[in-house]
C-alpha cells in the first residue's frame, strides 16, 4: 500500500452533478419495468414506479437549488440545508408508503421507483469519483 508524501496535497476528483446520464439510465430501466409490468398485467405498478423515479429526480433538482441558496448566503448554515432535505425526503417517503399501503400490491412500485432512482443517482456520482481516486494511486 502506498501512502502520500507528507508535503503532497490530496486531489479529489469532481463529482458529476448533471442529471442527463442518470436520466437516460433511469429511462431505460423504466422502459424495461413498463414492459414487464404490462406483460404480467400490472400496469399500475409501472405507473407508480415511474412516479417514484420522477420523485427522486425532482428531489435531486430541489437539493441542488437548496445548496445553491445556502451557499450563496454570507454565513451559510448546514442546519437549514439538513432540515430542508429531511422534510422533503420525509414527504416523498410518506407519499410512497401511502401508495404502497392503499394500492396493494401495485403501489409498491413507488417504493421500487424511489430505490432504483436513488441507486442510479448515487452510482452516477460514486463511480467517476472512485475511478478518479484510483488513478491517483
Amino acid at each position: 500500500m502506498s501512502t502520500a508524501a507528507p508535503d503532497s496535497t490530496s486531489y479529489y476528483p469532481a463529482a458529476p452533478t448533471g442529471l442527463r446520464r442518470p436520466a437516460i439510465i433511469a429511462a431505460v430501466v423504466v422502459a424495461v419495468v413498463i414492459g414487464i409490468s404490462i406483460a404480467v398485467g400490472h400496469i399500475w405498478f409501472a405507473v407508480f414506479f415511474v412516479a417514484g423515479t420522477v420523485a427522486i429526480f425532482v428531489n435531486a433538482i430541489l437539493v441542488r437549488r437548496a445548496v445553491e441558496v445556502v451557499a450563496a448566503q454570507e454565513h451559510p448554515r448546514k442546519q437549514a440545508l439538513a432540515v430542508n432535505s429531511a422534510v422533503r425526503l420525509g414527504a416523498i417517503t410518506v407519499l410512497a408508503l401511502v401508495a404502497a399501503f392503499l394500492v396493494r400490491p401495485d403501489g409498491l412500485g413507488a417504493m421500487f421507483g424511489l430505490a432504483i432512482g436513488q441507486v442510479v443517482l448515487v452510482l452516477n456520482t460514486v463511480i467517476p469519483v472512485m475511478k478518479g481516486l484510483r488513478k491517483q494511486l
